[in-house]
Protein backbone atom coordinates (compact mmCIF):
# COMPACT_ATOMS: atom_id res chain seq x y z
CA UNK A 1 0.00 0.00 0.00
CA UNK A 2 1.52 3.41 -0.69
CA UNK A 3 1.11 6.49 1.00
CA UNK A 4 1.12 9.59 0.27
CA UNK A 5 2.00 12.63 2.33
CA UNK A 6 -0.89 14.80 3.75
CA UNK A 7 -0.68 18.06 2.17
CA UNK A 8 -2.73 21.19 3.24
CA UNK A 9 -5.39 22.38 1.09
CA UNK A 10 -5.89 25.75 2.36
CA UNK A 11 -4.26 28.86 0.50
CA UNK A 12 -2.46 30.31 3.04
CA UNK A 13 -0.17 27.73 3.86
CA UNK A 14 -0.25 26.27 0.42
CA UNK A 15 1.64 29.86 0.00
CA UNK A 16 3.69 30.36 2.27
CA UNK A 17 5.18 26.50 1.13
CA UNK A 18 5.80 27.63 -2.14
CA UNK A 19 7.01 30.97 -1.55
CA UNK A 20 8.70 31.51 1.39
CA UNK A 21 9.68 27.33 2.26
CA UNK A 22 10.58 27.20 -1.57
CA UNK A 23 14.05 25.50 -2.47
CA UNK A 24 16.24 27.45 -3.64
CA UNK A 25 16.44 26.71 -7.23
CA UNK A 26 12.81 27.31 -7.32
CA UNK A 27 13.85 30.67 -5.20
CA UNK A 28 16.34 31.31 -8.06
CA UNK A 29 13.39 31.74 -10.45
CA UNK A 30 12.38 34.54 -8.64
CA UNK A 31 15.35 36.56 -9.74
CA UNK A 32 14.49 37.36 -13.21
CA UNK A 33 14.59 40.94 -13.96
CA UNK A 34 13.18 41.76 -17.53
CA UNK A 35 15.78 43.60 -20.11
CA UNK A 36 15.89 47.03 -21.40
CA UNK A 37 14.17 48.00 -24.79
CA UNK A 38 17.46 48.17 -26.52
CA UNK A 39 18.81 44.73 -25.38
CA UNK A 40 15.39 42.67 -25.87
CA UNK A 41 15.90 44.11 -29.60
CA UNK A 42 19.55 42.71 -29.44
CA UNK A 43 18.87 39.39 -27.68
CA UNK A 44 15.78 38.48 -28.90
CA UNK A 45 14.65 37.89 -25.04
CA UNK A 46 12.09 39.94 -22.37
CA UNK A 47 13.56 38.84 -19.02
CA UNK A 48 17.02 36.78 -17.63
CA UNK A 49 18.19 36.59 -14.11
CA UNK A 50 19.86 39.15 -12.99
CA UNK A 51 23.58 38.06 -12.15
CA UNK A 52 26.80 39.22 -10.09
CA UNK A 53 28.17 41.63 -12.34
CA UNK A 54 25.28 42.76 -14.41
CA UNK A 55 24.06 46.54 -14.78
CA UNK A 56 20.74 47.39 -13.69
CA UNK A 57 18.32 50.24 -13.42
CA UNK A 58 16.17 50.45 -10.33
CA UNK A 59 12.35 51.78 -11.00
CA UNK A 60 10.89 51.56 -7.80
CA UNK A 61 11.51 52.55 -4.31
CA UNK A 62 13.68 54.22 -2.62
CA UNK A 63 16.76 54.31 -4.88
CA UNK A 64 14.37 54.57 -8.19
CA UNK A 65 16.22 55.97 -11.16
CA UNK A 66 19.34 55.09 -10.03
CA UNK A 67 21.55 52.79 -11.93
CA UNK A 68 24.66 50.63 -10.91
CA UNK A 69 26.21 46.98 -11.22
CA UNK A 70 24.93 44.39 -9.20
CA UNK A 71 27.41 43.46 -6.33
CA UNK A 72 25.58 40.64 -4.69
CA UNK A 73 22.82 38.33 -5.18
CA UNK A 74 21.12 36.38 -2.14
CA UNK A 75 19.01 33.53 -3.60
CA UNK A 76 17.88 32.89 -0.05
CA UNK A 77 16.54 36.28 0.42
CA UNK A 78 15.14 36.55 -3.14
CA UNK A 79 17.27 39.98 -3.48
CA UNK A 80 20.19 41.52 -5.02
CA UNK A 81 22.15 44.42 -4.16
CA UNK A 82 23.24 47.33 -6.31
CA UNK A 83 26.47 49.79 -6.09
CA UNK A 84 25.32 52.65 -4.46
CA UNK A 85 22.16 51.77 -3.25
CA UNK A 86 23.31 52.04 -0.21
CA UNK A 87 22.07 52.84 3.44
CA UNK A 88 23.42 54.19 6.81
CA UNK A 89 22.68 52.44 10.23
CA UNK A 90 22.64 53.76 13.08
CA UNK A 91 26.24 52.95 13.80
CA UNK A 92 27.38 54.68 10.99
CA UNK A 93 27.97 51.70 8.75
CA UNK A 94 26.96 51.68 5.23
CA UNK A 95 25.20 48.39 3.71
CA UNK A 96 23.93 47.77 0.49
CA UNK A 97 19.77 48.09 0.26
CA UNK A 98 18.05 44.79 -0.28
CA UNK A 99 16.48 44.99 -3.79
CA UNK A 100 14.02 42.54 -5.31
CA UNK A 101 14.71 41.46 -9.06
CA UNK A 102 11.53 42.60 -10.12
CA UNK A 103 12.23 46.07 -9.12
CA UNK A 104 14.89 46.75 -11.70
CA UNK A 105 15.39 46.60 -15.80
CA UNK A 106 19.18 44.59 -16.85
CA UNK A 107 20.57 47.47 -18.87
CA UNK A 108 23.99 45.89 -19.87
CA UNK A 109 24.17 42.04 -19.21
CA UNK A 110 27.68 40.31 -18.21
CA UNK A 111 28.37 37.89 -20.81
CA UNK A 112 32.31 36.68 -19.30
CA UNK A 113 30.49 33.37 -18.75
CA UNK A 114 29.86 30.91 -21.30
CA UNK A 115 27.46 29.40 -20.49
CA UNK A 116 25.27 32.54 -20.17
CA UNK A 117 25.64 32.85 -23.60
CA UNK A 118 24.58 29.48 -24.18
CA UNK A 119 21.45 29.91 -22.23
CA UNK A 120 20.55 33.37 -23.73
CA UNK A 121 20.73 32.02 -27.20
CA UNK A 122 18.45 28.88 -26.11
CA UNK A 123 16.08 31.73 -24.77
CA UNK A 124 16.57 33.59 -28.19
CA UNK A 125 15.38 30.63 -30.10
CA UNK A 126 12.18 29.70 -27.84
CA UNK A 127 11.51 33.08 -27.79
CA UNK A 128 11.54 33.65 -31.14
CA UNK A 129 10.12 30.37 -32.11
CA UNK A 130 6.85 30.94 -29.74
CA UNK A 131 6.84 33.77 -31.12
CA UNK A 132 6.42 35.50 -27.65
Amino acid sequence: MVRTRKVSSQPRKVRKRMKYQAPLHVRAKELTAPLSPELRREYGVKRMRVRKGDTVLIVRGRFAGHEGKVVRVSVRKARIYVEGATITKADGREVFFPIHASKVVITKLDLSDERRKMILERRKAVEVGTGA
